[in-house]
């Protein structure tokens, strides 16, 4: 199944600003899509759109064929905990709780924590950062706590997972860990990765790259 998008427009503001500018755009399953552009293209109000995070102006987005603008609050959160993971450029973890704990979040809000907790501890050594299960966020660096993130983005084994400047306030060596951990994601795991970034580099990882200016669709093309 796919992620389709139908002529959508976001607008903010009043009088309003409009910062997608009529978007058609489909990802397949099992796909590795970068959306990349200059500061203010509207890469992230793009990934937010497809993502549920937020509902377009006007036009409609289905997810397997689903409008999530048609299902009530509790549908939505229900179809993006089981179906959905989130990762972002800071990882947003609970300061109070630690490693095993925020990774087993959605799996907690799903009464499935004990359940997931092998699988947890599976991530966690698959990530290099086993030795972290026990650890605060305030006591890892800045590189191992965006892994703890990721790990909990995809506890649920989501069928979509959607990565907002991922890379953004890590160094370089700490950026290619987790391109690699979302990369792995994709290709051994079948998730759909749908990646904004404005680093080149970490844009040609992907299968195909859509190339925003100004909120419209300067160039979607396939990377050989």
């Amino acid at each position: 199944m796919t992620i389709i998008a139908n002529n959508i427009i976001k607008e903010f503001g009043e009088p309003p600003t409009r910062v997608i500018q009529g978007i058609d755009l489909t990802i397949n399953d099992g796909e590795f899509v970068s959306i990349s552009g200059r500061s203010g293209s509207g890469k992230s109000t793009l990934l937010y759109l497809l993502s549920t995070l937020d509902n377009p102006s006007h036009g409609n987005i289905t997810i397997d064929g689903k409008d999530p603008q048609e299902m009530s609050v509790e549908e939505l959160h229900l179809f993006r905990n089981h179906h959905l993971g989130f990762v972002f450029q800071f990882h947003f973890l609970l300061a109070e709780l630690t490693t095993l704990e925020n990774v087993l979040l959605p799996a907690r809000r799903d009464g499935q924590h004990y359940e997931k907790e092998e699988y947890a501890r599976e991530l966690l050594k698959t990530f290099d950062i086993s030795d972290k299960t026990d650890k605060l966020p305030a006591q890892m660096s800045g590189g191992e706590q965006q892994r703890v993130a990721i790990a909990r983005a995809i506890i649920m084994k989501p069928k979509y997972l959607f990565a907002d400047e991922p890379t953004g306030s890590l160094d370089s060596k700490n950026g290619e860990i987790v391109m690699d951990i979302l990369r792995r994601a994709n290709s051994e795991w079948g998730t759909t990765l749908v990646l904004v970034t404005h680093e080149p580099e970490f844009s040609q990882m992907a299968q195909r790259e859509v190339y925003l200016v100004d909120g419209k669709v300067r160039e979607n093309h396939s990377i050989a």
